[in-house]
């Protein structure tokens, strides 16, 4: 074992900082007074601070020095004033030019300007992504995916909480288990990523409702998301709770919150929206919230930027790709207007983007998350992001980067169980394609201080003074000029004209340098653009602590200090010839000897022009000295390299890039770098391997040797020619346990019937009568009068069972029915025991069937029975969260129904007996309320019967099949699995249980799910799993469903001891 080596994942308790040793589950009894309020508490007068609102800062210079001096901070902080010394060679003229800072008044620890938000006195670029914790509901791996997205660069993550998993009946509040918020705060400051916090209560997010808690659909008459009274009578106890536990994780506490966003993407109008906005933020307030509270606008609408209910910063979503994956490879063109509208709007804030594509839903019978991985590939990041930089956006967060699992009842109906989104991090928690180019641009960010302001200096729009684009093909380029106003560094965005175009260009560039006018390249023929491709070139670009590039039309990857030398790594296409000149520094330095690589000296300024020409592959040391080293590789060499921070010893924000550290090494290799530490000589790297690599180090001169994983790694300087001085290399092998992982056989199937309802002597006793005449959903379309949604009597969710009862006479022939289940639903009725029809539709969310009556089915003076089975696909959002699932008409050709009875899951959403997995897991199926699908529930007496042979009967029902397989993996291994149906159309579905968790529902005639990955902590991987499959056949054909276990990932490292949390099988009554 390595000195000191980086801990795996050992969450501290959730009570050690942020105080969440107690369990949250409170039932109305047990609620305080405060948490029983029926609106927003009162809150101190705020006066909001007001600034002339200007695109320009150029103030005479005693007026803005007078201004800083005046509002400068009352409160030192030590840590972070030296951090910013090293963080830019320009600090002193940063501060002396700033424009004067903004709060909300409520705190000084963030602050902002017309550039970008402060933290501590230090300007932060936020470049985050979107995570949903629920959406994997495995604490322990929450700190996998936010280790990840520091890994790639980013400094943000973006969080939902979802109201109605942790409030999902009135008055009582479930904060346990992986709906608590601690957990999400411990990992959080251990991984060194904050957190723009969005507990709505609407938060959209293509889940049921939007979010908003079931019951309040069906229990309030007044608009949602308004002021009315009986809707503000609703949301305090939660966002009270949200307060409660977010308070001490706040950063002017050391905590990782740096702003809560209030509910989501609305409009101001008519004034009943903008006064509920308006309580809201002074709930915020007045429970302790003191950092900014945000918004984003769903389009350029100007909502909450003044007026009643506006927030601290606005913020613009943007999906310029749409959501059809069906044609990945048409593109939209950029959206070229966001910096006119940011100054137009609010150009006294930041320009903040809270959502922008980082990838797409895909609805029902859709064509799969790869192709929506396609519509917003690398080369969409490539062109599309760096579009928004050229847009002078300084706080921006993709949606998604992790997408998760919809598991459940968690979908609303436009999509299904998968939310993999095509994003950067796939369902599977594999890195993609996407990851490496959002890792290429974050880490130049992150290196990039002079990038955090920048003025907009103009764009090929109009004419850039001092720019322009010649060569054979300059008119089809486009360029966008911005440029920080203390360093000097210029920054030039490139793309084509025609941001969709797929053919080559070739140009030059004319821009203006500290060195006097240039045009660029000067040793090559043109600036080389491909199809659909984007490019930085920088002049005067400071990085280390002493070093600039007079320009460069290579991408920066990384820039910055390593030790006592100042580092430089760019990198270009292969195919693709690169031009830069710098100062090389250094006594005694070495040039690269290579036939590819040219270096030619200016007398005059001292620089030197080094060009590398097409046909440059892997890693190259292009000057290496004691005091400096540049590289160069290809991208796809440069995303194999990973620069995590290392911390040294911070009193606060220990694990935070810029904040808490600026010590990095370039590690080169692994297929992740989790985190690192420096103990003595020793480089201590905890990551994963997906493959034996060579390891390449970049460390400080101190760094002798270096583990992974716990374990040393031989390692030598100089191994592979041409590397240069203190570089270290050697080789990580992944382990042969981990290279013959492979899934189990599912066999030995033990099945039963789980539709006894349409059975004869099937008692519904128990049942709720469904006799509502008044609803606040929808009023009927047509019956008697009674209402039969599933949500007016507590059953919301999922599947739920409807028994119509009528007298029968023998002239009753046939029953009307509308059935509503919403897009992709299906539905099946039975008359007794005798199956009539089954209906569904991909597109409408409701049908209305005559199903006719078999010959003698109705039994004359006696009671007979309508079965419906109708699946709830989740209620709509926006205006629909009132949605009618159910049964909105019903109608006997003659005579009247008796009485309706239904049920849906067990308890409903008052009384569910399974509270760690929670409110939206389970439907009504009989199996469900009796609970075969948990872990340990006895099947001994159960049929053998294979999942390949379908129902016994080959006709229209429902069965249960279910078995078990064992797993033992080697420690310290991460395997990524998933459940594998078929993938031919069949006229059935299938819900799929693990260990108890809904994590598929398969609808095989719809699609396109089949393939369901399941994460552990899910899955056992150090013992037995139970798998449950519902299989729901429509019709009267033999369906032949099959399942297996695949693996699609094995990893030697991971993210450490992962918990278990699946409550076995206990005796349940009144199913």
């Amino acid at each position: 074992m390595a000195p000191n080596s980086p801990e795996k994942h050992a969450l501290p308790s959730y009570g050690s900082r942020w105080g969440g040793d107690n369990k949250i589950s409170r039932w109305p009894d047990e609620l305080p007074d405060s948490v029983h309020s029926t609106g927003p508490k009162s809150r101190p007068t705020r006066v909001k601070m007001l600034w002339h609102r200007h695109s320009s800062w150029a103030l005479p210079a005693c007026v803005t020095f007078l201004l800083v001096l005046l509002t400068w901070p009352l409160t030192a902080h030590t840590d972070a004033r030296s951090l910013r010394m090293r963080d830019s060679v320009s600090q002193i003229r940063v501060a002396a030019t700033d424009p004067p800072r903004k709060s909300d008044n409520f705190t000084e620890v963030v602050q902002w300007d017309n550039y970008t938000i402060f933290l501590n006195e230090q300007r932060m670029f936020l470049y985050s992504g979107e995570f949903h914790t629920f959406r994997l509901p495995v604490p322990d791996l929450w700190l996998d995916i936010f280790q990840k997205m520091v890994a790639a660069g980013l400094n943000g993550v973006s969080i939902y909480i979802h109201w109605a998993l942790t409030n999902p009946a009135p008055g009582v509040l479930d904060f346990n288990d992986w709906r608590a918020l601690a957990p999400i705060y411990e990992a959080a400051d251990q991984a060194g990523i904050f957190i723009v916090l969005r507990p709505g209560p609407y938060i959209n997010a293509e889940t049921t409702a939007g979010g908003i808690a079931h019951w309040v659909t069906s229990r309030t008459a007044g608009e949602l998301r308004t002021n009315a009274t009986d809707f503000a009578a609703t949301w305090p106890d939660y966002i009270n709770e949200i307060i409660e536990q977010t308070k001490p994780a706040q950063v002017t506490a050391g905590g990782p919150v740096l702003a809560i966003q209030v509910d989501n993407e609305y409009s101001q109008s008519p004034i009943e929206r903008a006064e509920y906005f308006a309580e809201l933020e002074a709930a915020y307030r007045a429970g302790g919230i003191v950092v900014p509270l945000t918004y984003n606008d769903p389009g350029e609408g100007s909502n909450f930027v003044n007026g009643t209910g506006a927030v601290d910063i606005y913020g613009l979503d943007s999906y310029p790709q749409g959501f059809d994956c069906s044609n990945p490879t048409q593109w939209a063109s950029v959206v070229t207007n966001y910096h006119t509208y940011h100054e137009e709007v609010n150009p006294g804030e930041p320009w903040y983007m809270p959502e922008f594509q980082g990838g797409s839903f895909d609805p029902w019978g859709g064509p799969g998350y790869d192709a929506c991985e396609v519509l917003t590939g690398p080369d969409f990041q490539d062109v599309f992001y760096k579009q928004n930089w050229a847009s002078n956006v300084k706080l921006i967060s993709y949606y998604m980067v992790y997408g998760g699992t919809s598991w459940g009842g968690l979908p609303e109906p436009g999509v299904y169980t998968s939310y993999d989104y095509g994003a950067s991090i796939r369902e599977s928690r594999a890195l993609s394609a996407k990851f490496d180019e959002l890792k290429r641009q974050a880490i130049f960010l992150r290196s990039s201080p002079s990038f955090r302001k920048t003025d907009f200096i103009g764009d090929s729009s109009s004419s850039i003074p001092g720019v322009s684009l010649g060569g054979g093909e300059g008119s089809a380029a486009f360029a966008t000029f911005l440029k920080n106003p203390d360093t000097g560094t210029g920054f030039f965005i490139l793309r084509q004209s025609d941001s969709t175009s797929t053919t080559n260009i070739n140009f030059t560039i004319t821009i203006p340098t500290s060195d006097g006018t240039l045009t660029l390249p000067r040793t090559l023929a043109g600036i080389a653009l491909a199809g659909r491709q984007s490019k930085l070139v920088l002049t005067d670009y400071p990085f280390g602590v002493s070093s600039s590039v007079l320009y460069t039309t290579a991408s920066v990857f990384f820039a910055g200090t390593i030790g006592s030398r100042d580092v430089l790594f760019l990198f270009g296409d292969a195919d693709q010839g690169h031009e830069l000149a710098l100062s090389l520094k250094g006594a005694q330095g070495t040039r690269l000897d290579s036939s590819r690589v040219q270096f030619a000296s200016d007398g005059t300024s001292g620089s030197t022009t080094v060009t590398i020409l097409p046909g440059s592959t892997g890693l190259l040391t292009l000057w290496d000295s004691e005091t400096q080293l540049v590289l160069f590789s290809d991208p796809v060499t440069a995303a194999t390299f990973w620069a995590p921070p290392i911390p040294t010893g911070a009193s606060s924000f220990t694990n935070y890039w810029q904040f808490g550290t600026n010590t990095t090494a370039l590690i080169g290799g692994p297929n992740l770098v989790r985190n690192a530490s420096i103990d003595g000589s020793t480089l201590a790297l905890r990551g994963d391997l997906n493959a034996s690599v060579t390891l390449t180090v970049i460390a400080p001169p101190q760094v002798k040797s270096v583990s992974w994983n716990g374990a040393l790694v031989p390692v030598e300087s100089n191994a592979r020619s041409g590397l240069g001085s203190g570089i270290l290399t050697g080789t990580l092998e992944l382990p042969n346990s981990v290279k013959s992982i492979t899934a189990p056989k599912l066999t030995n199937w033990k099945f039963n019937n789980s539709l006894p309802e349409v059975t004869a002597s099937f008692d519904d006793s128990n049942w709720i009568v469904a006799n509502h005449t008044q609803t606040n959903i929808t009023a009927p379309l047509y019956g008697d009068g009674r209402v039969l949604y599933g949500c007016d009597y507590g059953f919301c969710e999922n599947i739920v069972l409807w028994r119509g009862h009528f007298n029968g006479t023998g002239s009753e022939t046939s029953v009307n029915l509308t059935i509503n289940g919403s897009t992709a639903f299906a539905a099946s009725v039975w008359l007794n025991d005798q199956f009539l029809n089954s209906t569904e539709d991909v597109n409408a969310e409701q049908t209305t069937v005559l199903y006719t009556f078999p010959e003698g089915a109705v039994n004359i003076d006696e009671d007979n029975v309508i079965t419906v089975i109708q699946d709830g696909m989740g209620n709509d959002e926006d205006a629909g969260e009132r949605s009618p699932r159910g049964i909105p008409g019903f109608l006997l050709n003659t005579g009247n129904f008796t009485t309706w009875k239904v049920q849906g899951k067990l308890g409903g959403y008052t009384g569910y007996p399974d509270k760690v997995r929670g409110v939206l897991n389970e439907g009504g199926l009989f199996g469900e309320r009796e609970g075969w699908h948990l872990p340990g529930f006895d099947t001994s007496k159960w049929t053998t019967r294979d999942l390949s042979e379908g129902l016994p009967s080959g006709e229209a029902g429902i069965g249960f099949f279910i078995t078990t397989f064992k797993l033992s993996f080697p420690e310290d291994t991460d395997v990524m699995m998933s459940f594998q149906f078929d993938t031919e159309s069949q006229p059935y579905r299938a819900l799929l249980f693990v260990n108890g968790w809904q994590f598929g529902k398969r609808a095989a005639n719809i699609g396109p799910q089949t393939k369901f990955p399941v994460p552990p902590g899910i899955l056992d991987y150090h013992g037995t799993n139970t798998v449950a499959v519902a299989l729901w056949a429509l019709d009267n054909t033999s369906v032949s469903p099959t399942l297996e276990v695949v693996v699609d990932g094995a990893l030697q490292g991971g993210v450490g001891p992962v918990a278990l949390n699946n409550p076995p099988w206990s005796p349940r009554t009144a199913a």
